[in-house]
């Protein structure tokens, strides 16, 4: 099954690749509780669904997110937009043509999470003005 949304922000993919670590997944999505430990691409979270170990990669346009013990193998991407608009999509999947209605609102809760966090962009650090130069700022 696939679940997907569409968040309405100037994020770039560079901005995703960045910004978008395991470190502050809890910043970025509210179903999300806390990061139990991050070593770089690796480490272990407690979510809406309990504990899981969780592997980040780059990928074109973005970045993807896998949970490899989980028995549904959910995994997520959250990629910019390359046809103009201004959104990133995220885009979560599962092995599994069907499955129990609980646990696909729990999808889609966490799917509308994700759009809810990058539209906030509660992850990117806070923009630091210096004179004479000025900072962009995706929002």
């Amino acid at each position: 099954m696939e679940f997907i949304a569409r968040a309405s922000t100037l994020m770039r993919d560079a901005d995703l690749q960045r910004y978008v670590r395991i470190n502050n997944l809890p910043d970025w999505c509210a179903s999300i509780d806390k990061v139990i430990a991050s070593q770089g691409e690796k480490g272990e979270i407690y979510s809406l669904w309990g504990q899981f170990r969780i592997h980040r990669e780059m990928i074109r346009d973005g970045v993807r997110f896998t949970l490899p013990s989980c028995p549904n193998a959910l995994q997520w991407t959250v990629t910019a937009d390359l046809n103009g608009s201004k959104e990133v999509v995220i885009h979560c999947t599962i092995n599994r043509e069907e499955h129990d209605p609980d646990f696909i609102e729990s999808i889609e809760h966490f799917v509308a999470d994700w759009k809810a966090g990058i539209e906030a962009g509660k992850g990117r650090p806070q923009a630091t003005r210096t004179p004479g130069r000025c900072e962009p700022w995706y929002g």
